[in-house]
C-alpha cells in the first residue's frame, strides 16, 4: 500500500482527534472562514469547472457519459453557487450534535453514568459528479466534529480539486482546526488502499450508482452508510382522492426523474381501473412525457380508454420492470385488490428507501406505513420529500437504508455515535453484590455532570 495513502488517513485521524475538543463557536468560525474563501476565489473554481465540462463534452457526444450527470457537473450556471455558499451558512445555524448528553443514571452515591454523543472520527465519502459535495460534506462533517476524505468522480477532477484546496487553504488561516480535517484522493487505487484502512477509517459514504455502492460493500471492513438503488412506489388506494393523486404522482416520477426519491413504480387499486380514474392519473403521467410500463391488465385498460392514442408509450411490463431504478421519464404500473397486496409488492421489490400511500383513509394509511419496511413511508405526500434539506438537516450526508446507525435523508445526527462516560469516587465492581451495596440505577439530571 502506498506511503502516500496511509499517511493521509492517518494524518486524517489525527485531525479528528483534534477536532474533538473545538467548541462549536469555533467550528462556525471556521465554516464562515470556509465560506468567505470560496467566494473570494469563485473564479479559480469556475475555471476548474470548465475544464470538466470541456472534456465531460466529449464524453456525452461519445455516449460515455449521460446528460443527466453532465447537467449535475455544473457549478456555474444561474445562481448554483451563491446556493452552495448558502449551504455554508445554513449549516452554522444547526445546532451542535456533540456532547449532547441522551442518558444519565446514578449507579450509587458518587458513581454516575452518563451517555454523550461524540463524533463519529474520519469520514471516507466518495461520490459521483455533483462537485458542490465536496463543499456539503466537508461543512457537515466540520460542524459535527469530523475528519472526511473525499473521492469525486473523474469527470468533476479539478473541480473537485480546486474546492478541497480552497478549503483547506480556509482552515490553514485559522488556528483551531488541522487543514488535514479535510483532503481529497483522485484514483481508483486510492479508494481500493482507503477501503483496507479499517485502523484510520470509522465510516465510508457513498453516493453515486447501484454498481458503485455495491463494489464499496463488498471490499471493506468499514462499516457502510448509503443505499445501492432508489427503487420507491406510490400506492393509490380506492379510497384516494383522485385529484391529490394526479398531482402526488406526477411530482414523485417527473419533478426530479434523476433523484434516488423519485418513484419508480405505481400501484393502483384494482377498483380505480374500472372508475376511471385510474385513466386521470395515466393520462397526466403520458402529458408530462413518461412511458408507462404496466402488467397485462393494466395496458389493456388503457388501450381502450381516452389515451389510445398515446399507445407508443403504453408498454407490456415484463417481471424485471418493477426491481428496476430508471432514473428516467418511465415508470412500471401494477394493480393491486388490496393494501395488503401494496405492502406485499413494495417488501417484495422496494430498496427500503421512499415509498408512499395516498389515500383519505387514516387506518389504511396507518397500515401502510406501519408495515413497509423502508427509510420513509408518506402519507399523501410526493416521495420527493425524502432529503435532507426539506427535512430541515441542512445538506445531506447521503441517504441510508441500513438499520443501524442512521437511516433516511442522513444529516449532522447521522455523523455522531456515543460514548458512555462513567465517573467514581475510586468505585470498583467487588464491593456489590449480595450482602454488600446495591446498586440504586435511578435516573439524574443531565445538568448534573460535571469534570
Amino acid at each position: 500500500m502506498p506511503n502516500s495513502i496511509v499517511n493521509i488517513a492517518r494524518s486524517a485521524r489525527l485531525a479528528s482527534v483534534s477536532l474533538q475538543s473545538v467548541s462549536n463557536e469555533q467550528k462556525n468560525e471556521a465554516l464562515l472562514r470556509i465560506k468567505q474563501v470560496l467566494n473570494e476565489r469563485r473564479q479559480e473554481i469556475f475555471e476548474a469547472n470548465e475544464k470538466d465540462k470541456q472534456i465531460a463534452k466529449g464524453l456525452v457526444e461519445s455516449g460515455k457519459l449521460s446528460e443527466s450527470l453532465f447537467k449535475r457537473l455544473d457549478v456555474c450556471q444561474g445562481d448554483k453557487f451563491d446556493t452552495i455558499l448558502s449551504g455554508v451558512s445554513d449549516i452554522t445555524q444547526l445546532p451542535d450534535p456533540t456532547k449532547k448528553i441522551t442518558m444519565a443514571t446514578k449507579l450509587d452515591e458518587g458513581l454516575e453514568l452518563y451517555r454523550i454523543s461524540v463524533p463519529v472520527g474520519v469520514l471516507l465519502t466518495i461520490f459521483e459528479a455533483r462537485p458542490e459535495v465536496v463543499v456539503n460534506i466537508s461543512c457537515l462533517a466540520l460542524k459535527s466534529g469530523n475528519a472526511v476524505i473525499l473521492k469525486g468522480g473523474k469527470e468533476a477532477t479539478h473541480t473537485n480539486a480546486a474546492l478541497a484546496r480552497v478549503i483547506q487553504d480556509a482552515l490553514a488561516s485559522l488556528p483551531v482546526i488541522p487543514k488535514e480535517a479535510v483532503q481529497i484522493v483522485e484514483t481508483r487505487e486510492d479508494i481500493s488502499a482507503l477501503l483496507d484502512l479499517d485502523r484510520y477509517i470509522d465510516l465510508v459514504v457513498p453516493r453515486g450508482s447501484n454498481s458503485l455502492v455495491k463494489y464499496i460493500q463488498n471490499n471493506t471492513r468499514i462499516p457502510v452508510l448509503g443505499h445501492a438503488d432508489g427503487i420507491c412506489s406510490v400506492y393509490v388506494d380506492k379510497e384516494a382522492d383522485i385529484t391529490k393523486a394526479v398531482k402526488l404522482v406526477v411530482d414523485s416520477k417527473t419533478n426530479y426523474t434523476a433523484a434516488c426519491n423519485s418513484a419508480e413504480t405505481l400501484l393502483i387499486h384494482e377498483s380505480l381501473l374500472a372508475s376511471g380514474a385510474f385513466i386521470k392519473i395515466a393520462e397526466a403521467l403520458l402529458q408530462a412525457g413518461v412511458t408507462l410500463k404496466c402488467e397485462k391488465r393494466v395496458r389493456e385498460v388503457l388501450l381502450q380508454s381516452s389515451v389510445a392514442d398515446k399507445a407508443e408509450k403504453i408498454e407490456e411490463a415484463v417481471d424485471q420492470d418493477f426491481d428496476t431504478e430508471f432514473l428516467d421519464l418511465v415508470m412500471a404500473i401494477r394493480a393491486v385488490d388490496h393494501v395488503e397486496a401494496a405492502v406485499v409488492h413494495i417488501n417484495d421489490h422496494g430498496s427500503k428507501h421512499t415509498d408512499a400511500i395516498i389515500t383519505e383513509n387514516r387506518d389504511t394509511a396507518d397500515y401502510f406505513m406501519t408495515r413497509v419496511d423502508a427509510a420513509g413511508c408518506y402519507w399523501n405526500a410526493s416521495t420527493r420529500f425524502a432529503d435532507g434539506f426539506r427535512y430541515g438537516f441542512g445538506a445531506e450526508v447521503g441517504v441510508s437504508t441500513n438499520k443501524t446507525h442512521a437511516r433516511g435523508p442522513v444529516g449532522l445526527e447521522g455523523l455522531v455515535i456515543y460514548k458512555y462516560k462513567l465517573l467514581g469516587q475510586g468505585d470498583i465492581v467487588g464491593d456489590y453484590g449480595s450482602g454488600k451495596k446495591q446498586y440504586k440505577h435511578e435516573t439524574i439530571s443531565p445538568s448534573q455532570y460535571s469534570l
